[in-house]
Order: structure tokens, then C-alpha cells, then sequence
């Protein structure tokens, strides 16, 4: 009996695993699972500015870090972390409307629009954000078909 219970807790348990891997496989992270770069993903909404976040005040949510530069911002995320979490994963919301890729992104470059942040790659000659907004609607009908589409 002991056995049977020990290898359906070892079943359920990696199943667990491979569930938390197969969430995060398609976000945005870097090698240490840090999401948005460490920036603040509640600052996004509040103050409307992107804010780094503090390493101390960490909060892991599907197998990806999150950093917030308040204790309240942090509370905030943790009540509903749905509400903060960046549309496509956190990859650049042009190119995922555009070809469907996963291209990095700059954190100081986003929008928030209809209650949802989309972040953007920007560099000196390819401002993503720019070009989003002068085809906004296609283009973000096109990124949640070619999100959806990953899956």
C-alpha cells in the first residue's frame, strides 16, 4: 500500500513538473527565469512608467520570477497576477502581429491599452511601439492569432 501511495505521489508530482515547464515554456525569461527583465509589471498600470523592480521583493508565479519595486505593488500582483501579466508572454507585441515570432523586447518601451500591457523591441532604427501604432487593431488581432497559434 505504501508503494502504490509513494508512486502516485512520484506520478503527481512530475506530472506538476511538467505541467509548471510546459506554462513557462513560451514566456519571455531570462536564464534565471526572470520575467519583463526584473521590471515592475504592477508600475506599468499604476504609475504608467516602467519601474525595475527590487530582487527582494520577488514573487514566482508559473515557474516565472517577478520583481516589483513596491511591497504594495507585490500584494497587488499576488491578489491577481492576470490583471499585470503581459500580453504574448512578454515577447514584442509588433512582432508577434507582424511574423508571428518571439523577439526580445525593451522594458521601457510599452503601452497599455484596454487594461492589457504590451511591451516592444526598440533599438535606434526599429521602434516596434511606433510602428504598432499606426495599425494597432490589425495588428493586435493578428498577434493574439499567431499567439494562439504556439500553443
Amino acid at each position: 500500500m505504501k508503494k502504490r501511495i509513494a508512486l502516485l505521489l512520484a506520478v503527481m508530482l512530475s506530472c506538476g513538473f511538467i505541467y509548471s515547464q510546459s506554462n513557462s515554456i513560451h514566456l519571455n525569461l531570462n536564464s534565471k527565469n526572470v520575467a519583463v527583465d526584473g521590471y515592475d509589471v504592477v508600475a506599468y498600470f499604476k504609475e504608467k512608467k516602467a519601474k525595475v523592480g527590487n530582487k527582494h521583493l520577488k514573487y514566482t508565479y508559473e515557474g516565472a520570477h517577478y520583481f516589483f519595486a513596491t511591497e504594495d505593488n507585490l500584494s497587488l500582483f499576488k491578489a491577481s497576477p492576470q490583471n499585470y501579466l503581459p500580453e504574448f508572454g512578454g515577447w514584442c507585441a509588433y512582432a508577434m502581429g507582424k511574423t508571428g515570432e518571439k523577439v526580445e523586447i525593451d522594458p521601457e518601451s510599452f503601452l497599455i491599452t484596454d487594461n492589457k500591457l504590451f511591451l516592444f523591441y526598440d533599438s535606434f532604427f526599429n521602434d516596434t511601439k511606433e510602428k504598432w501604432e499606426k495599425d494597432p487593431e490589425n495588428l493586435k488581432a493578428q498577434a493574439y492569432k499567431n499567439w494562439k497559434n504556439l500553443y
